[in-house]
């Protein structure tokens, strides 16, 4: 049992493995599941029940993390605070889930999802693969977080508009320029935008620093101009029938 929580192993994650291709599986039914039964969970006890569930989830879900990394020897204020954008969005999205503000559902909608959908699909987790605690707790973290806005689209029946899409992007980047300075002042490298991480990554192949940050903005435009187009075409297909 306590192979599973040691820091470092010999099984390396592998990228697109049969494991990480079921995770993935595993996600993508629970996002469809959330949708079909979107209408039972609307009912005020289920909505409830599920609402506060998730929550539990999220935040148990980064509370674990912080005990591992300080049980491990691992944490560090330099990198283990949750100011990495996966941490945020996950903690915003359990505050979305009780708050169920629409404001707050703008930002974790886009960046949120966009960075965990990526992070899901690359994940930097070399070291630890199923089913160790890192392997476990990295897609609990990050598909819950997908999870928890999801339930606010299909249950809540929360729609971004255009405007959503510059209000994100602006806040990322007022969030960005506060992580940026509390880098500097701590000699930490959340969100990488200090230096390149240590692991590779897709940021290699953005340029050298700071360069790469730019790249990184129009990559999280680009996903969040991707992640609006449903919303788009629902909403033009609509407007259509009520002309004809």
């Amino acid at each position: 049992m306590r192979e599973l929580f040691e820091p470092g192993t010999e099984d390396v994650f592998q990228l697109f493995s049969s494991v990480h291709m079921f995770t993935l599986a595993a996600f993508l039914l629970m996002a469809i599941l959330l949708f079909l039964f979107r209408k039972p969970l609307r009912n005020p006890r289920a909505n409830r029940i599920a609402r506060f569930g998730l929550f539990f989830v999220l935040i148990i879900s980064e509370i674990s993390l912080q005990v591992w990394l300080w049980w491990s020897g691992h944490w560090s204020y330099q990198y283990s605070l949750p100011l990495h954008l996966s941490s945020i969005s996950l903690i915003l999205s359990a505050i979305l889930l009780l708050a169920r503000n629409y404001a707050l559902f703008e930002f974790t909608y886009f960046v949120g999802v966009g960075s965990a959908l990526q992070a899901m699909i690359t994940p930097d987790i070399s070291l630890y693969t199923f089913p160790h605690y890192r392997y476990v707790h990295f897609f609990i973290s990050h598909g819950g977080t997908v999870i928890a806005n999801l339930f606010m689209v299909f249950v809540a029946g929360y729609r971004p508009t255009g405007k959503s899409i510059l209000k994100a992007f602006l806040w990322l980047n007022v969030y960005t320029l506060i992580v940026f300075i509390t880098n500097s002042l701590i000699e930490g490298n959340y969100m990488y935008i200090s230096e390149k991480p240590v692991n590779p990554s897709l940021i290699d192949y953005l340029g050298p620093w700071p360069w790469y940050i730019l790249s990184l903005e129009v990559i999280a435009l680009i996903t969040f101009v991707l992640l609006y187009l449903p919303f788009w075409v629902a909403t033009k297909i609509h407007r259509e029938k009520q002309h004809d």
